[in-house]
Order: C-alpha cells, then structure tokens, then sequence
C-alpha cells in the first residue's frame, strides 16, 4: 500500500511572492492529506521577495513520473516578467496535458499566457493589457476581469487575491468540507471579528 501523500507542487523562481502562496501552502500542509514540495529549475534554493531562503526539493528536469500529483502552484514574484523560463513552461505543457490541475497569481499568470497557456482557457491576471504585450498570447476573448477565475483544471488570480486563490485552490483539492471552506474564506476575507 503506498503511504506516501499526494503532492501540490509550488514552482519557485528568484524573488517568488512568499505571501501569494502562504494561505495555500499553511492549510495544506497542516491540515489536508497533501504534502507541499517546491520545485524550480535547478536545486539551489530560492529567495523570495520577502527575503526567505527556500529550499528546493525537486529540479523540473528530474521530476518525471506524475501519479502522485495533485496539483502545480505557482506564486507571483518578479523574475517571470524578466525570465523566459522555457523549462518550466514546457513542464506545466505537460502537467496540463496530464489534467493536472494549476493553478497561477500574479507575475505567473503573465508568464503562462506568454508561453500560450492562457489561450483556450478562461482565465485572469493583473491587467489585460499586460496580457496583451505577451508575444504568445492570443487569448483575449477568454479573459474575465476577476479576482480569480477557474476553467477547465486551471486556477488563475490577480495579485490582490491571495485569500480568494488559496480558497478556489482549497475547493479543487477537498481540502474540507464546502461549510468549513465557507467559514475559512469568511474569516479570512472579512475578519473573524466584526
């Protein structure tokens, strides 16, 4: 019997945005059966932008079998806008040919419809007109001016939306019941105390 937990993988990069994927990664790993792992392009660890050292666990090249993933995240940060990062665009080709849900904030979402990824999915990000100036994207008509949007296993936010990324993110993977998620997103959006 395998013990081992289903993996979320959160894809880090130079200066990635730690509080895009804090809600997400705290309540995954303390309260669900996943296990969050990062994963990059090679194995030195990455500094985010809040100047956290991480720790890498796997590198893109060496991650090939894919039966225990959930999920691929990939938080905010300054170096997509900067990067090509080919390598990882190719991996989230595949985690996404997979049917593997992903899910994507701020830079990120630039990033993906930059390599295309965007384009037959319904989808948001920072602005449309920065979408716009990415060479790959022909997209538009499927672009929703939202906090988040999900479609088709792809879960894309702005950057003032980590509460309601880390939510959709929740409700994908049955992280609890749909009442807890309510009261986790409740709390969380609007205060426990009012």
């Amino acid at each position: 019997m395998n013990n081992i937990k289903n993996e979320v993988l959160i894809v880090l990069t130079e200066q990635w945005n730690d509080w895009e994927a804090s809600y997400t990664i705290a309540v995954i790993n303390s309260f669900s059966d996943y296990e969050v792992k990062t994963i990059a392009v090679d194995d030195s660890p990455k500094k985010s932008m809040g100047g956290i050292n991480a720790s890498v666990d796997y590198s893109i090249n060496d991650y090939q079998n894919f039966n225990n993933l959930a999920m691929v995240i990939l938080p905010g940060g300054l170096s997509w806008e900067k990067n090509d990062y080919d390598g990882i665009a190719e991996f989230i080709k595949m985690i996404m040919k997979a049917h593997i849900p992903v899910a994507a904030i701020c830079g990120a979402t630039t990033f993906l419809c930059k390599h295309g990824l965007l384009n037959n999915v319904k989808h948001t990000g920072d602005s449309l007109e920065l979408f716009k100036n990415q060479e790959g994207y022909t997209g538009e008509v499927f672009y929703i001016p939202a906090q988040v949007v999900v479609d088709n296993k792809v879960i894309t936010a702005n950057e003032t939306a980590a509460v309601q990324f880390a939510y959709e993110i929740f409700k994908v993977l049955n992280i609890d019941s749909e009442e807890e998620l309510v009261q986790w997103y409740d709390n969380f959006k609007n205060g426990a105390i009012r």
